[in-house]
C-alpha cells in the first residue's frame, strides 16, 4: 500500500525509540502502592504520551491521591533518575534512524519528556540522538502550550526544521494513541507501533499500524528504501 509521500520524519521517544514504558509502569505502580492504590492499565493508557504536568493531574485524579502536583513530581523525578539511566533501544529503531540520516532525510524528536528526563534517558545513546536535527521536549518547551493529544508539539517540531515543511509533508512515528491523535490533528500522517496489548479500537486513527519498526518500509511514504 502506498501513502502520501513525505519529506520529514518526526519520532516520539518513549516506547518508540527507547524501551522506557516498563520503567514508567514500575515508577507509577510504586507511587500508587505507597498510597494503597493500584496503577491500572486503564489509567496507564490515559497517561501514555502525556507531559509530566498532565501525567501528575491524571494520576492523582484517577487514583484519588491527595498529593500536590509538586509533591508527586518530586517523587516521580527521583525514581526516573534511578530507573531510567540506561533504557534499551526498541527493535529496528537504530537501523531506521541511521538509514534516514544517511539519506539526508530531515528527522527530529517530539517527546513529552522534560529536558531533565531527556538527558538522563539518552546519555548512553548519544550516537543515535545526535543524528536528529532537533528535539522538542513538551514538558519544558514554552512554545508547546498543550501536551499530546493536542497537535501543538508536532506543529512546533515541524516549524523548527529549516525548511518549515507543511504538516502534510511530515510523517510521525508513535507508540501511543495520544500521540497519534495529536499528529493526525496536526495534519500529519502517523504510523503507530503499539504495545501488543493495545486494543483494536485505539489503533484506528493511525495512518498505518506496524507491530515493530523492524517491519516499517520507508518507501511506502516516498522515503528511500532500505538497501538489500
Amino acid at each position: 500500500m502506498q501513502f502520501k509521500p513525505v519529506t520529514h520524519v518526526i519520532f516520539d521517544m518513549d516506547g518508540l525509540i527507547i524501551e522506557s514504558e516498563s520503567a514508567y509502569k514500575r515508577i507509577l505502580s510504586s507511587i500508587a502502592k505507597q498510597f494503597g492504590k493500584e496503577f491500572t492499565p486503564e489509567v496507564e493508557l490515559k497517561i501514555l504520551g502525556t507531559t509530566e504536568k498532565d501525567t501528575a493531574k491524571i494520576f492523582l485524579s484517577e487514583l484519588d491521591i491527595s498529593l500536590s502536583r509538586e509533591e508527586f513530581l518530586d517523587l516521580y523525578h527521583k525514581q526516573i533518575t534511578v530507573e531510567l539511566q540506561n533504557p534499551p533501544l526498541m527493535p529496528g529503531v537504530e537501523k531506521l534512524i541511521k538509514h534516514l540520516a544517511k539519506h539526508k532525510v530531515p528527522i527530529a524528536v517530539a517527546t513529552s519528556s522534560s529536558t531533565q528526563a531527556l538527558s538522563i534517558k539518552t546519555k548512553n545513546h548519544q550516537h543515535i540522538f545526535k543524528l536528529f536535527h532537533h528535539i522538542v521536549c513538551g514538558t519544558t518547551d514554552s512554545d508547546v502550550k498543550n501536551g499530546k493529544p493536542a497537535p501543538d508539539i508536532f506543529l512546533v517540531c515541524a516549524s523548527r526544521f529549516p525548511e518549515n515543511p507543511d504538516p502534510s509533508k511530515c510523517l510521525v512515528l508513535e507508540d501511543a494513541p495520544n500521540g497519534i491523535k495529536g499528529a493526525v490533528s496536526a495534519g500529519m500522517q502517523a504510523v503507530l507501533v503499539p504495545a501488543a496489548t493495545l486494543e483494536e479500537e485505539r489503533r484506528k486513527s493511525a495512518t498505518l499500524v506496524v507491530d515493530s519498526l523492524e517491519h516499517f518500509r520507508p518507501e511506502q511514504f516516498g522515503l528511500p528504501a532500505f538497501e538489500l
